[in-house]
């Protein structure tokens, strides 16, 4: 008798099945397949014809990758459930603990006017009283908050400017870290703010405590200052001022800073990638306008087509990995957010790529008036009138009457692009998110029409074209995107 069975006994059989999968085109020559696991393929018409009629060679290269991606398989199938679910486990491993993200608006008043503004701000010096989270209104929120079975959350404070409500800032730190002694969650405390008041005292407090600082910076001087005015002028000088201080009080510049896309930003993609150099940044998030509040009504003098804001996000990523080449460490932060989707088995947490989606299953907003909110942009549909996804009142309504009431069941009607109309099929789905919010505000309702939606267009070409990149680049193009993968 033989020790070992001869290798004809593990060759496949001639035929096998179809796993599940998503099938959209990506360029005249290929489609790309994809699948709940987060597996994804190039295939070229004529194997994607191969693949369907059960024309593929089991010894063939092609038919082990699909097998390996689980695209195929033959035998019997319940022998790698196991994996198969342990893979989709980790995918959606965001959900576990419901909210992570909880973000507070300590006041409405601002010492800046910014163009893109998505809110109705007050002015620095309006009634603290009115438009300043009260004692109570705090209070209850960090108790809603660490009510969340999540045993790490984010607490971030917002605004308006959040340095002009200081006090309460520092009162909820120290309240926060009180009452979580008895319930030990892991706290991180960010802080968003513009910079331009802060003083050596706020960034004691801010060191001593560990809070993360995020502002903004949209590029040089003349096109920061013409996006972001402030009260005195020069916001830039400002922030840079700020930039220096917390060099010389971290010893390395600890924040991090977003800048958004308006008409003017179209003109200078690399002077705000020089910009962000200069000033010690390693990062950048290429971020658009939103369609949201106010900013609604600003579009229409700083806004822009889909198509020219693709284009300026693709030559400001060509000029990244430009400088990263001569030897400049720099991060598009979107692009890393797609790469380790696309080529890790692990979730990540940005909550605008997620599926269930983000909007409430993994954000809270509590604003300055009590009201609680599943995400900032449903906050600034409300500050225009529509106050459609207001969760309740923490100073009325229990964590349970906030958290399962009809608002939730709406955004839980649209929270699956696996169960969303041309998103149930598209190759692209696994690597984006729903955006129910977005969508009832562009398009009426909850569901959205794809083939109009703009957030759908741009997503899927940024995924294709970072994909492009991917496959197509060459070897040191390669290594800086797997830098960015790994965060």
């Amino acid at each position: 008798m033989a020790k070992f069975l001869p290798l004809s006994e593990f060759t496949d059989a001639e035929s096998y099945r179809l796993m599940p999968f998503k099938l959209s085109r990506f360029s005249e020559e290929e489609h790309l397949i994809s699948n709940d696991f987060g597996e994804w393929m190039l295939l070229s018409n004529e194997a994607l014809q191969a693949l369907v009629n059960n024309q593929l060679v089991p010894t063939s290269e092609l038919y082990r990758e699909l097998k390996s991606k689980h695209f195929i398989y033959s035998g019997d199938i319940t022998l790698g459930m196991e994996i198969l679910a342990s893979k989709l486990k980790t995918k959606k491993d965001f959900i576990v603990g419901f909210s992570k993200l909880h973000i507070f608006c300590m006041t409405l008043r601002c010492n800046h006017s910014c163009s893109y503004c998505q809110v109705s701000r007050k002015t620095e010096n309006a009634d603290k009283g009115c438009y300043d989270m009260s004692d109570e209104v705090l209070e209850r929120s960090i108790d809603i908050m660490l009510q969340s079975p999540s045993m790490s959350v984010t607490m971030e404070f917002q605004g308006g400017e959040s340095l002009l409500a200081l006090n309460q800032v520092k009162k909820a730190v120290l309240l926060a870290k009180e009452k979580n002694e008895h319930i030990g969650k892991e706290i991180v405390f960010v802080i968003c703010t513009n910079l331009t008041s802060v003083t050596h005292e706020d960034l004691e407090f801010f060191k001593e405590h560990n809070v993360e600082i995020s502002t903004s910076l949209d590029g040089h001087a003349a096109l920061h200052n013409l996006n972001r005015p402030t009260s005195g002028g020069n916001s830039y000088e400002k922030v840079i001022r700020s930039f220096d201080m917390v060099r010389e009080m971290y010893g390395e510049l600890r924040l991090s800073a977003l800048m958004t896309t308006t008409k003017e930003s179209l003109n200078y993609p690399k002077e705000i990638i020089d910009e962000y150099v200069r000033q010690g940044l390693h990062q950048v998030f290429i971020r658009e306008l939103n369609p949201y509040g106010f900013a609604e009504k600003a579009a229409r003098k700083i806004g822009y087509t889909t198509d020219e804001f693709l284009q300026f996000y693709k030559e400001m990523l060509d000029y990244i990995i430009e400088i990263n080449k001569k030897g400049i460490p720099f991060e598009e932060c979107f692009a890393g957010l797609i790469l380790r989707k696309l080529m890790t088995p692990w979730s990540i947490g940005f909550v605008d790529l997620q599926s269930p989606t983000g909007t409430g299953f993994n954000v809270t907003l509590y604003n300055y008036n009590g009201k609680v909110y599943p995400s900032d942009e449903s906050r600034m549909m409300a500050e225009t009138g529509d106050d459609t996804f207001c969760l309740g009142n923490v100073l009325t309504d229990s964590y349970e009457q906030l958290f399962f009431g009809e608002p939730m069941q709406l955004i839980a009607s649209a929270a699956l692009n696996e169960a969303l109309p041309a998103c149930s099929d598209c190759a692209y789905a696994p690597f984006c998110g729903s955006e129910p919010v977005r969508r009832l505000q562009t398009q009426g309702d909850v569901v959205g029409h794809r083939p109009t939606d703009s957030y759908c267009y741009r997503n899927k070409a940024i995924i294709q074209h970072i994909i492009n990149l991917w496959l197509n680049g060459d070897a040191e193009t390669k290594a800086i995107m797997l830098r960015w993968m790994r965060g």
